[in-house]
């Protein structure tokens, strides 16, 4: 129940080389991998002090549950759910 009420949700995606990914959240399977859908890639975590980072625009991307660091789900209410 929880990951449906996740669906297309903002979700923020930190991984074990240092990027972020930020996408709507469309779908996981049981080895943890994660399929984002319009998705952006930052090298530097977004709001990061100092010079402002261009996202690349990655689209639809699936990242290996063994590289998440972390996840963070944005939600209608402003509140964030953390993993």
């Amino acid at each position: 129940m929880l990951l449906q009420s996740w669906l297309n949700k903002s979700m923020k995606v930190e991984m074990t080389d240092g990027r972020t990914l930020i996408g709507m959240f469309l779908c996981t399977d049981r080895d943890r991998n994660v399929i984002l859908g319009s998705c952006e890639e930052y090298l530097q975590p977004p709001g990061n002090e100092g010079k402002k980072e261009e996202p690349r625009i990655l689209g639809l991307a699936m990242i290996p549950g063994h590289h998440i660091v972390s996840i963070h789900i944005d939600d209608d209410s402003k509140n964030v759910a953390e993993l």
